[in-house]
């Protein structure tokens, strides 16, 4: 039987690049937090210098050589010798670095350098252009990024759209027209239950949720969400960003952020239990499998579906704030003490719609992915020039969700996404929700007392059956595979459909 043993050799190099890719998310991450605003171009020298590095050791020759001695040069395959085969492993091992191997060897080490350094310059001015919610001074620098995904979806190669390239790099797999097949089956059942909403007769009060809130009380609220959510405080961090995120450099050392506003005392609170979603995942890794791809996460379908379950299907749940209530209520007693809990549960799951997709509620959060997939197909295919975005985001806000940004700041410069070329990402979020709900549901059949445990502020036991069913495997199956495992079937949005039917069915008393 043939082992990651057998593969040494690879698995060495792997490990190098892995390091040299970990001290480049690590100046990212200190230049979205702690970095001097002068030290912006120096870093952006300094990030693209290291990824040009860890692209050309990936694609070298010695990797080729390696590679050919265990998989067909042309096709991928894995050559089996008789009598002699490759465990699980090593074979899933040989087939992601293949994968990640071939889609590099088509991008030029000058390419990727010049991307990486445009990125890192981009989000810094892209924070500024947000600040000043002035998308003129963005557009330089977004048309020069737009050009360049654009140009790398040539190099890679595709069937029948451009963005299909660059979906595949975040949900393998996936294309525009399965997508648009699954957002269409998602939209028919969403927006008739928003209009039901609108017209119901019951009101919902949330103006509580934004009096005054000490910043730092809610920051040490948010420290005491995660703690219970199981994220490892010796193995990770929780800082401020202008955009939440979550990275990783190894399953010890992983960090994430969130942003706090006095009068919303949603924004810190849900960000926290979102991204420490994301952190669970990345601390629930597999280490014996840190430098390889089977020790990285499968997807960010699958990796959104681990946020949003912890901030949805969790944290705005009502097992969930029996137990957290009254410890809200004691650490905010002026402005919570007269809301009783059926208030406050009604009112964070308020639906609403809003300006900001990060602080949408569950049912029109999707509508703002939507929005922003049907965007980001006009840009890379060239139907829609950046200079018109802001008017284009602003008809389809009013289009989607009947609604429009006084400014560019709330409007389109809201997301950070397309600062860092993450065209193709946007997706990840609605089909991180659709699986969400499909494996909480598993969990509960699996664990009958799973939501009386959370009732009672005993947040492990579900912290664990995620470590085992999803964390722990990494890449070791493709995100279809896995769901299958986990749920005996493919991505289905009816979970999702029908638990937010139920759901806002009983608050609005439809």
């Amino acid at each position: 039987m043939k082992t990651l043993k057998t593969v040494e050799p690879l698995t060495t190099r792997l490990l190098e690049i892995q390091r040299i890719n970990s001290a480049a998310s690590l100046l990212s991450w200190d230049q979205e937090t702690y970095m001097p605003a002068g030290g912006g171009e120096a870093r952006a020298e300094q990030i693209s210098t290291l990824q040009g590095i860890a692209h050309q050791k990936l694609v070298s020759p010695e990797i080729e050589g390696l590679l050919a001695a265990w998989i067909a040069p042309q096709t991928g395959a894995i050559q089996d010798s008789p009598g002699d085969a490759w465990d699980a492993p090593s074979r899933a091992l040989l087939r992601e670095v293949w994968r990640d191997y071939s889609r590099a060897k088509k991008l030029p080490s000058d390419f990727v350098i010049t991307l990486s350094r445009e990125c890192s310059l981009a989000q810094q001015v892209w924070a500024e252009a947000k600040k000043a919610s002035n998308f003129a001074l963005f557009l330089p620098n977004l048309r020069t990024i737009l050009s360049l995904k654009q140009q790398e979806a040539h190099y890679l190669g595709y069937k029948d759209s451009p963005y299909d390239a660059l979906l595949d790099a975040y949900e393998p797999g996936s294309t525009v027209a399965t997508l648009r097949l699954l957002f269409a089956q998602v939209k028919a059942r969403l927006v008739p239950l928003l209009q039901k909403i609108q017209n119901s007769q019951t009101l919902v009060d949330d103006s509580a949720l934004f009096r005054s809130y000490d910043t730092a009380q809610q920051m040490e609220f948010g420290r005491l969400v995660l703690v219970a959510m199981g994220y490892d405080f010796e193995r990770g961090r929780l800082d401020l960003s202008s955009h939440p995120f979550t990275t990783s450099f190894h399953p010890t050392d992983v960090r994430v952020t969130t942003r706090v506003f006095e009068h919303d005392l949603q924004s810190c609170l849900f960000s926290c239990i979102h991204e420490g979603g994301h952190g669970l995942y990345e601390q629930g890794l597999d280490t014996r499998y840190f430098g390889m791809p089977i020790g990285e996460s499968v997807s960010l379908g699958i990796h959104e579906s681990q946020s949003r379950m912890w901030e949805n299907c969790v944290g705005r749940s009502r097992p969930f704030w029996r137990f957290f209530y009254p410890l809200l209520q004691q650490t905010f007693p002026q402005q919570l003490g007269s809301l009783d809990g059926d208030q406050f549960y009604a009112a964070i799951n308020r639906v609403k719609p809003s300006l900001i997709r990060v602080e949408a509620d569950e049912l029109t959060y999707n509508l703002h992915i939507m929005l922003r997939f049907e965007i980001e197909q006009d840009l890379i295919e060239g139907r829609t020039s950046p200079e018109n975005l802001p008017r284009i985001w602003n008809q389809k806000m009013q289009d989607y969700l009947g609604i429009v940004p006084s400014n560019d700041g709330e409007g389109v410069l809201q997301d950070v996404h397309w600062s860092f070329g993450a065209f193709g990402y946007f997706p990840t979020y609605t089909l991180g929700n659709l699986y969400s709900v499909q494996f909480y549901e598993q969990a509960k059949l699996e664990m009958p007392q799973l939501e009386a445990s959370i009732e009672a502020g005993q947040l492990l036991e579900l912290r664990r059956w995620l470590e085992q069913k999803i964390h722990r495997w990494g890449r070791m199956f493709t995100p279809d595979h896995l769901a299958q495992r986990v749920t005996g079937k493919s991505l289905d949005p009816e979970p999702f459909l029908s638990y937010v039917e139920k759901k806002y069915s009983e608050i609005y008393k439809l």
